[in-house]
């Protein structure tokens, strides 16, 4: 089977490419679309709808005509049948006759400025089309050809007619010619197109309605076609943009190898595409039984949760029910009580014989009726006496006890939620720092559920050259702990120099609480951190090295007066070092700070100064153009393995090219190193650690390199500290260095 016969086998349906060929602004199939340099395609009035203020204000010559009187404004526009690029060709002859027109950023006689940057709508960056507006953007002329074939084949029974028959012979059209812009059948194009006539080369393509050119035009240069590829900017350029454009510096490639090699991409792509149809299959398959599965789940987690809600219901309702009883049986009893005491005065109310009864005794003469009769009627009346005296409710109407505090219970039902114990975080090597305080991050999985708070860990495991046996302090080996974090970040004070920490971190939630990440282990600078910023005042070349406005990090450039002094330069002279030192020195105790190096820095040196050598360097002339120029008695030209001899006020290690050079140690020198070798000049050349170390104990006069990562000492040597000590840089050529973080925090806070 041939390439051809695979391709066509494997063809899509011009039908199914639908939402390929929809404008993600008007929703409709595309009209005349451009491509924004992100690469999404935009309908030419869509674009220009979202750059104007106003429909009135509004004025742009597009993306094929940006100038007027050029081929394409008095040509394709004429072709478009679309109401606003009729107008706007109205705009472009009518601003012919003034020789051009006026910039896109004003309308002429208008003080209202016009909007040049549109939000993309397909990846929501923000499209800045600059000063040209529209007229910078190409026409996407693929897209525009696939959808006028989809229109053909969406209207495939409406054939397109002969323009040239006339009723009732029309015939329909089988061919249409691009120059005349006219649609023929086959006699009609015969006669009009005969052999030996101009007409018979004009170009012809089967029956279309669409007759705009196939042709991009640079938007920089009107008058020429593109016929180059940009690949830095990825875009079409012509050969003008090339030569004295904004693509001169730029790295281009012939039209036809973009094209060749981007149609072997994309068919590659597309052929890989299909022959995963199989695998697509599957994968559909497979996400069809997970939408059937996340369906089932979520009704199941819908019921479950139903349920949990309906036994609190009944369990409220069955105490509500209880508690409203206990209510209701007290209020019965209550009113039965008085009630029955509002009978009882009542009673002495209506039963006012009993005090003409009582008269009526007391009439009695015979001594033993009267006393027979007058006992029990006295206590009566004895009764009713002090109830009068004594008044007293019996019940009593305030229902305090029965008063309920709900507020634990509701604030338990809002902290309710899906319970489960939440996932271990997991501690961040990258961004954490450990110096004689420690900043310690740490990452949480991307589907939390979100968490009360963090509970950080940690434990000294004692010296690097310690046995565990050997621990010292009570608290070594007990793990200490930062309660409540609310953050993904803390900050671990008063950790010992030179020392081993593991650093762990669990989460809580509803008092629930995760495993621990696993430990990582930092080991601590055998000194305190050392705050200082660069130094802009003392020596400071401006010319050859670019300082950070936080004063942070400073880099190596080329100058005009360096390249000037290019002419002179023989060959083996020594070019300077740029010198820049910290703006804080050190005069007692042991200190210690990290930097990082751009591995891509030509040359660095690093180290320590002191002040004395300080005037020698930045106060003494110098002449970089001579061959005989040795501004530190050939320390920095490389020669580090002769001026080691003795003790210098100042110690430099070499960085470059991703490497750092250990200094060859000598017999009569007071310099140790265990990584390199006298013998062995490649053990000297160590791969750069991310992050440099330097450590300076001003009291025993020595210096110390490290691995700031691992704390790993590279190299070490003895140093004249008579005098105020600085953190010393130097940058020769291309270069970068990065004070850390840690170093330079409490100076920009302060």
């Amino acid at each position: 089977m041939s390439a051809e016969t695979r391709r066509n086998s494997f063809a899509v349906p011009i039908k199914n490419i639908e939402r390929e060929l929809i404008c993600p602004i008007c929703k409709e199939l595309f009209t005349h679309p451009l491509i924004l340099p992100c690469q999404h395609s935009v309908c030419h009035k869509c674009v220009r709808e979202l750059l104007m203020l106003n429909h009135e204000d509004s004025f742009d010559a597009g993306s094929e005509c940006s100038m007027p009187g050029s081929p394409r404004s008095s040509t394709t526009i004429s072709r478009v049948g679309s109401p606003s690029m009729e107008r706007l060709d109205r705009l472009v002859r009518s601003g012919g006759s003034r020789g051009s027109i006026s910039s896109p950023g004003w309308r002429r006689g208008s003080v209202t400025p016009r909007i040049t940057a549109i939000p993309c709508p397909g990846c929501q960056h923000d499209i800045d089309l600059g000063e040209r507006g529209i007229s910078m953007l190409f026409r996407n002329v693929t897209l525009e050809s696939i959808v006028e074939r989809y229109r053909q084949a969406a209207r495939a029974a409406v054939a397109i007619m002969c323009n040239i028959c006339k009723p009732p012979q029309l015939q329909e059209a089988t061919k249409s010619c691009m120059d005349c812009k006219a649609s023929y059948c086959n006699e009609c194009f015969k006669l009009h197109h005969p052999w030996g006539t101009p007409k018979a080369q004009h170009e012809y393509v089967g029956p279309t309605t669409n007759f705009r050119p196939k042709v991009l035009m640079c938007p920089e240069h009107e008058m020429e076609k593109v016929n180059m590829y940009c690949e830095v900017c990825r875009r079409p350029v012509c050969h003008l943009c090339k030569l004295g454009g904004s693509h001169a510096n730029h790295k281009v490639t012939s039209m036809s190898s973009a094209y060749k090699i981007l149609k072997e991409k994309l068919a590659k792509s597309i052929h890989f595409l299909i022959s995963k149809e199989d695998q697509v299959r599957t994968q559909i398959t497979d996400l069809e039984a997970l939408i059937h599965q996340t369906e089932e789940n979520g009704q199941l987690a819908e019921r479950q949760a139903n349920e949990h809600f309906e036994r609190l219901f009944e369990t409220l309702q069955e105490r509500k029910t209880d508690m409203l009883r206990s209510i209701e049986q007290s209020r019965n009893r209550r009113l039965d009580q008085l009630k029955g005491q509002v009978d009882e005065y009542q009673g002495m109310l209506e039963n006012s014989g009993l005090v003409g009864y009582a008269q009526e005794v007391l009439k009695e003469t015979d001594q033993s009726c009267f006393v027979q009769t007058a006992k029990q009627l006295h206590i009566r009346i004895q009764k009713a006496t002090e109830s009068l005296r004594t008044f007293h409710p019996s019940a009593d109407p305030c229902f305090d006890e029965f008063v309920l505090d709900t507020s634990k219970e509701e604030n338990l039902l809002k902290e309710m939620c899906f319970g489960g114990v939440p996932d271990p975080p997991l501690i961040d090597l990258s961004r954490s720092r450990v110096y004689n305080e420690g900043t310690i991050c740490w990452r949480l999985s991307e589907d939390h559920i979100p968490t009360d708070h963090h509970v950080l860990e940690f434990r000294r495991l004692g010296s690097p050259n310690q046995s565990p046996s050997q621990e010292d302090g009570e608290d070594s080996g007990i793990w200490r702990a930062l309660e409540r974090v609310y953050g993904t970040s803390t900050v671990v004070s008063d950790l010992e120099a030179n020392s081993l920490y593991a650093f762990r971190v669990r989460s809580c939630r509803n008092s629930l609480y995760s495993p621990y990440s696993p430990e990582v282990t930092f080991h601590t600078p055998p000194a305190t951190a050392f705050n200082f910023l660069f130094n802009d005042k003392c020596g400071f070349c401006t010319e050859r090295l670019l300082l950070s406005k936080r004063r942070d990090s400073v880099e190596g450039v080329a100058s005009m007066a360096f390249l000037l002094a290019a002419e002179r330069v023989q060959t083996g002279s020594y070019i300077c070092l740029d010198y820049i030192i910290g703006d804080t020195g050190i005069s007692q105790g042991r200190h210690f700070w990290a930097f990082s190096v751009d591995p891509r820095s030509y040359l660095a040196k690093v180290g320590v100064v002191s002040d004395s050598k300080l005037i020698e360097w930045f106060h003494n002339p110098r002449d970089t153009s001579s061959p005989r120029y040795d501004h530190d008695s050939g320390h920095d030209s490389g020669s580090e393995d002769t001026c080691y001899e003795v003790s210098q006020p100042f110690t430099l290690l070499t960085v470059g090219m991703g490497k750092i050079f250990i200094p060859k140690a000598s017999s009569s020198s007071s310099v140790s190193t265990a990584t390199a070798s006298s013998s062995d000049p490649g053990s000297r050349v160590l791969p750069m650690p991310q992050r440099i170390g330097v450590c300076l104990d001003y009291d025993a006069g020595r210096v110390y390199f490290f691995d700031a990562d691992t704390m790993r000492c590279l190299y070490e040597r003895q140093v004249d500290c008579s005098g105020i000590m600085y953190p010393a840089f130097g940058l020769m050529g291309g270069g970068k260095i990065q004070l850390e973080d840690f170093i330079t925090t409490k100076r920009l806070t302060f």
